[in-house]
């Protein structure tokens, strides 16, 4: 069996290409334009920051790349669907346990992109010792932490989220309008910011999330208290 997978599955370290691809609507937050194999990005926790994570892996895995989330039991497999990840080429770990940092090794050693979610801080030795092995790998580690990744190349915040959908109280929400910032260091040192649509096509694919006809302009949905 592990012979006829060897087959069917690239290593990450035997790919030769430089970057990952990305969805199109993402490509101005990265220099580039693309997800650079042997690096780290992290996500800052926020309204519409999983879909963001997912909506990094989608093009990666379209395009055959092999993809492995750790510590998000909150994941919904129908939004990874949506926003684009083949399915096929995604594997979860809900719960990695405490052993989290040996697990996600672990899944470097196999996988193209992994997306972990640290519970807590993490020591700048797990941090390094993380980095390490992607650079060997040469793969990519995604960082959802809300206490930052030191060394990332590249670190992403979201904020304004704007829902569409219901039209006049009918319908369902489609998608989510979300401002990203992106900064990092070196050749992402040059802060970007922009607004997207995810997914990018409502799921029926009759217009552009975000950019509605006119005709059937749908109203916008806030969050509040109370």
């Amino acid at each position: 069996m592990q012979a006829e997978l060897a087959g069917l599955v690239w290593r990450a370290s035997e790919r030769t290409d430089q970057a990952f691809p990305l969805l199109p609507e993402l490509t101005q937050f990265f220099p580039g334009q693309g997800l650079r194999r042997g690096t780290t990005l992290a996500i800052t926790p926020g309204p519409g920051a999983l879909s963001l994570l997912l909506a990094t892996l989608a093009a990666a895995s379209q395009a055959g790349s092999w993809c492995a989330v750790a510590g998000l039991p909150q994941l919904g497999i129908m939004a990874a669907k949506e926003l684009g990840v083949v399915l096929d080429r995604l594997v979860l770990v809900p719960y990695p346990g405490a052993e989290w940092t040996a697990v996600t090794s672990i899944l470097l050693d196999g996988f193209d992109l992994v997306a972990i979610a640290p519970a807590g801080r993490v020591a700048p030795s797990v941090r390094a010792q993380l980095a390490a092995r992607v650079r060997q790998r040469n793969g990519s580690l995604i960082v959802l932490s809300a206490h930052g990744w030191e060394g990332a190349e590249l670190t992403l915040t979201t904020e304004n989220p704007v829902w569409y959908g219901p039209n006049h109280g009918r319908g369902r929400l489609r998608c989510r309008e979300i401002t990203i910032n992106a900064k990092g260091r070196g050749s992402a040192g040059r802060p970007r910011s922009g607004t997207i649509a995810l997914p990018s096509t409502c799921p029926n694919g009759e217009h552009t999330c975000g950019k509605p006809n006119r005709a059937s302009e749908p109203r916008h949905l806030y969050a509040v208290g109370g």
